[in-house]
């Protein structure tokens, strides 16, 4: 099978779709001319022209209610943010519209967008440039949250979120761009709220998702030397959350370790934790242990953003201390 790069993943779930369907478009900042700020969107405004790829002023909170305004009147935006940090400008539009809209037209009006770009640190952004907002937006009825491990996740689930009479929240990951993966040749969707048990084990259950996977595929791997079997799960989407996967893991494994790059506060670490001790605390033999970021800003310096981060050390270290192995 073929390998491509994350961003060329998503690239051919736009163009895929662009080419299906007529009234889907692509908007926001640097997506036409530049070719996008990170290269998703390279060759899309020569194939599709400046009616379909459409560069906009660095005013999210107008380029969003026009993308919402759109999807109302019978179109299919896609929204890039080039960054979810800035998407908070325009979030009043995407909670209080977006969101909103069929419950408040009485199901008159849906709104078929699909917000995307990348959320969480990338290097030395420093505070306002690092956050995690999924957390943030699953919090909000009426959205759905899509968050990819690997491209061909990327290019399954984007291609399912477009065609998705609700709005969406894509988030992706600078860091993550320049991935290779096995992707598939031709036509494939994957399911909104459906996730992928990538390994299975026997000791301990381990859920992420999005770039963290990378650190808990390395921590399985890891405590893989000292004979510690570890079931991995990808949730995919963070709105829904497939529950039932990771009740049924927890049933096998008895214990559950949960990494997340947010903050504790409110996280969705927090919201698996309580759902497996409410539907499945009789098969615990542990306490859930999440492994979060520290409940900081993140600093500029290297050396402070790897303390505040989820690691690999800090993941193994929770793995074993619910085999009670630390």
């Amino acid at each position: 099978m073929r390998e491509i790069q994350f961003r060329e993943a998503l690239r051919e779930a736009m163009q895929e779709e662009m080419r299906r369907d007529s009234s889907i478009f692509l908007m926001g900042e640097e997506v036409a001319e530049y070719n996008g700020a990170y290269k998703v969107s390279q060759g899309m405004l020569e194939e599709f022209g400046a009616k379909r790829i459409i560069d906009t002023p660095i005013a999210e909170l107008g380029f969003t209610g026009i993308g919402i305004g759109a999807a109302m009147n019978g179109l299919r935006p896609i929204i890039e943010f080039m960054t979810f940090n800035f998407s908070l400008v325009a979030i009043d539009q995407i909670i209080n519209s977006a969101a909103k809209m069929m419950s408040m037209s009485g199901g008159q009006y849906s709104v078929p967008i699909v917000f995307r770009g990348p959320t969480g640190n990338a290097g030395m952004l420093s505070s306002q440039h690092s956050q995690n907002f999924e957390n943030w937006y699953a919090n909000t009825p009426g959205l759905k949250v899509v968050i990819p491990s690997n491209p061909a996740d990327a290019k399954g689930l984007l291609k399912s979120s477009i065609r998705d009479n609700d709005p969406v929240i894509f988030c992706e990951s600078e860091l993550m761009y320049g991935d290779k993966g096995e992707v598939p040749e031709g036509e494939y969707t994957l399911p909104i709220g459906i996730a992928h048990t990538v390994q299975e084990g026997s000791d301990v259950t381990l859920v992420s998702f999005g770039k963290m996977m990378k650190v808990a595929y390395a921590a399985a791997a890891e405590v893989a030397k000292d004979g510690i079997s570890v079931e991995v799960i990808d949730l995919r989407t963070v709105r829904p959350i497939d529950y039932d996967t990771i009740v049924k893991s927890v049933k096998k494994t008895n214990r559950l370790v949960v990494i997340e790059e947010a903050w504790p506060l409110g996280a969705i670490s927090s919201e698996i934790t309580y759902h497996i001790q409410r539907f499945a605390f009789d098969y615990l033999d542990a306490p859930i242990l999440r492994v979060n970021n520290a409940d900081l800003p993140l600093p500029y310096a290297p050396t402070l953003i790897e303390e505040i981060l989820p690691t690999v050390p800090k993941a193994v270290k929770a793995i074993k201390k619910v085999l009670y192995k630390d």
